[in-house]
């Protein structure tokens, strides 16, 4: 039988799952559940039922698992706990420093209602984590380095468009060359901030707006801009349309470290992503580990998870003899 999965939510992330789902023969999409009134949402699959977020507790028995599509801000810190004691859910928790305390909600949920739930899956957090891990446990005495883009930051690109006289905009993070080449030699070099990335903004100004005044409010931005070495591009509504419309991303984990008798032997992992979309492959991590949440639930293995807790083999649609057989 089919692992019937839930979508809460049906934005870009949520597509993104559905779109995954029809590539993986064990599942099916048994229902998508929207805060909007359900019938203004039009699912790209044929039949799926769409129903409101009110009536999510009638579903109980007939999804397996739940795929919880919110925002990290406000969404997830209370919508991952409160499904958790209703369904087994999975979510992309990316708030890094509060990570913990979530799990600790999220654990307590599912524990308590006899559910198994995994935290934080996709890139980064998910699969970058995994990397750094590995790395590490490989490599204890060396030195990690993550590197995000080239790839959009829908937050940084948030903030761009809350400034005034901003019609539209788009930032990309985007790592810098030399620094790159700096890791990848083994050298180990201690990098700023402002070393490693570079960001880049296209910009459509309001008619009449200072874009000089712009320019310096998006360079100044603390937490943001100011930080980083920056670039404003102003751009015709025409041409962000064309060129600015993906949501592109993706990144680098590097542990460089040594070994031998003396630290003689220089070594670097590399782990790269280049995304074209960086929901929908945000999605397809999503629907790998609800394969494997499923799995674990089946065993009775309750509470909150995050991929570190995961057996490779779990992801798969394939048995263990025919991942033995042919990719081991």
């Amino acid at each position: 039988m089919a692992i019937r999965i839930g979508i809460l939510g049906y934005g870009n992330l949520a597509k993104g799952v559905e779109l995954s789902i029809r590539q993986n023969k064990d599942m099916e999409l048994a229902a998508i559940f929207t805060r909007r009134d359900p019938a203004t949402v039009k699912p790209l699959t044929s039949g799926v039922s769409v129903a409101s977020t009110a009536d999510i507790k009638d579903y109980q028995d007939k999804i397996d698992v739940l795929v919880i599509c919110g925002g990290s801000a406000t969404d997830l810190p209370q919508q991952t706990p409160e499904y958790a004691a209703m369904f087994n859910v999975i979510d992309s928790f990316d708030t890094h420093a509060k990570i913990p305390e979530h799990f600790a909600n999220v654990d307590k949920a599912a524990m308590a209602s006899g559910h198994t739930s995994l935290i934080s899956a996709g890139w980064d957090p998910g699969m970058f984590s995994l990397n750094r891990l590995y790395g590490s446990c490989i490599l204890p005495e060396g030195k990690d380095y993550t590197f995000w883009g080239k790839g959009v930051s829908q937050g940084h690109s948030d903030a761009i468009r809350r400034v005034p006289g901003v019609k539209n905009g788009k930032q990309y993070t985007i790592p810098v060359e030399s620094a790159l080449e700096a890791v990848r030699s083994g050298s180990e070099p201690e990098l700023t901030t402002r070393q490693k990335h570079t960001r880049e903004c296209f910009v459509v100004a309001e008619e009449g707006a200072d874009l000089a005044l712009i320019e310096k409010t998006i360079k100044e931005m603390p937490n943001y801009f100011a930080d980083y070495d920056t670039t404003v591009h102003f751009i015709s509504e025409e041409e962000f349309a064309r060129d600015h419309s993906r949501i592109n991303h993706g990144g680098f984990v590097f542990r460089t470290g040594k070994t031998g008798v003396n630290g003689e032997n220089t070594h670097v992992i590399e782990y790269s992503l280049k995304l074209d979309s960086n929901p929908e492959f945000t999605g397809s991590v999503l629907t790998a580990y609800a394969r494997a949440i499923y799995r674990l639930s089946q065993k009775s293995d309750f509470g909150c998870k995050t991929v570190f807790d995961v057996a490779p083999a779990l992801l798969s649609p394939l048995s263990g003899e025919e991942l033995r057989a042919h990719m081991l």
